[in-house]
């Protein structure tokens, strides 16, 4: 029996309206520095600890390829007493934050395809980090949405976009939906650590939405089958987060450093630009394709380094904007939801019959790749 062919028909980008630029972030930062280096003084001078390093634009830029980052809250990141934003905890009764935004981008995509609850039968939250243990996430955004049947949360870090794409087709593939709303709603800066200078300018926020349906004939509009899809996990401590509802009750976790983002970039570059340049290459050839058949691949968006070499590797060639779309200079690492917004933002020149890839990839490690072609 072959198999259920499944597309996706509809994307939606949530972007909060507040952004911080890398000089603003500098400001701050080197803000807090002084303020440290000063407080502390005598115990610098005795050589008990190390005086704080300030940072630069220029320096953010150079290492990541970032110039701004959208977020939900700006002064409580800039202000140094708090350096994290501030969002204050909702009543239960409440619509949260993070379901909030997801609910933002998922009208959206509804929109673009003409569609209403009634005509989505699942939910998948995927995301790096989740507001609460449970209720699930993916719940509260399917009852905000008025959505009949059943929804569910998952977690595979920066990849959790593709993983969730994997999972939503899946269940359409065995018949169990036939219709599957995806959501990728971050809140990254509540996980960043704003004092750290090698990585307190990586994230920011936003929320993304992707519709799949069963391919039943002729799409109504724009619409891109999905060919194959590629999973790879394997375990590493490089990029890790601690923070969780055991080890947070612990007192000695109280303030440590791993309780946020925390990552060995070398040794992640070192490892994931090879895993996930030979992933696509061999996706693309179990498909009977070239490299030089792809037209466009919306990549994650972490770090512009790593993206230009994981183009390459794939390519065999210098890696073009129009190859590899950025994002990630105005929106920064937006974890899972970065690959999601460069598909959304970057599609206009695909035309049918064309092939691309959607990749995430990150903490675990995790990635994972969506072989696609515009049908319509």
């Amino acid at each position: 029996m072959a198999e259920t062919p499944v597309r996706i028909i509809a994307t939606g980008l949530f972007t909060p309206p507040n952004s911080i630029s890398n000089e603003e972030l500098v400001e701050s930062f080197n803000a807090y520095v002084a303020k440290f280096n000063e407080e502390n003084a005598a115990a610098i001078e005795a050589g008990e600890i190390e005086p704080l390093q300030p940072s630069s634009a220029e320096f953010i830029e150079k290492a990541s390829g970032i110039k701004a980052r959208f977020c939900l809250n700006k002064e409580g990141v800039l202000d140094i007493e708090k350096m994290r934003p501030d969002l204050p905890e909702r009543p239960n009764e409440e619509l949260s934050v993070m379901a909030e935004i997801a609910v933002l981008a998922a009208r959206e995509a509804m929109k673009s395809a003409d569609l209403k609850a009634e005509d989505i039968d699942a939910v998948v939250c995927a995301a790096s980090n989740m507001q609460r243990a449970y209720p699930a996430m993916a719940v509260e955004v399917q009852s905000a949405l008025g959505i009949d049947g059943f929804a569910f949360d998952m977690n595979v870090a920066c990849a959790s976009a593709a993983f969730g794409i994997e999972a939503g087709a899946g269940l359409i593939r065995n018949g169990t939906a036939r219709r599957v709303l995806m959501v990728n709603p971050e809140i990254c800066t509540g996980h960043l650590n704003f004092r750290d200078r090698d990585s307190h300018f990586i994230f920011g926020d936003v929320a993304t939405a992707v519709i799949l349906e069963r391919a039943d004939g002729e799409p109504a509009g724009e619409a891109y089958d999905i060919l194959d899809t590629k999973m790879k996990t394997v375990f590493s401590n490089n990029i890790r987060n601690n923070s969780g509802f055991l080890n947070r009750c612990a007192p000695e976790g109280i303030g440590r450093k791993d309780k946020l983002f925390v990552q060995e970039g070398r040794k992640v570059f070192k490892d994931v630009v090879p895993m996930v340049g030979a992933m696509i290459a061999e996706q693309i050839a179990a498909n009977g394709l070239e490299a030089g058949q792809l037209r466009r691949m919306w990549l994650h968006q972490a770090n512009l380094n790593m993206n230009v070499m994981i183009a390459k590797k794939v390519l065999g060639r210098d890696a073009t904007l129009d190859d590899a779309p950025v994002v990630l200079d105005r929106y920064a690492n937006t974890s899972s939801a970065g690959s999601i917004i460069a598909f959304h933002l970057h599609r206009e020149e695909v035309k049918p019959g064309d092939y691309g890839v959607i990749c995430g990839f990150g903490a675990g490690y995790s990635a994972g790749s969506i072989l696609v072609k515009r049908a319509a």
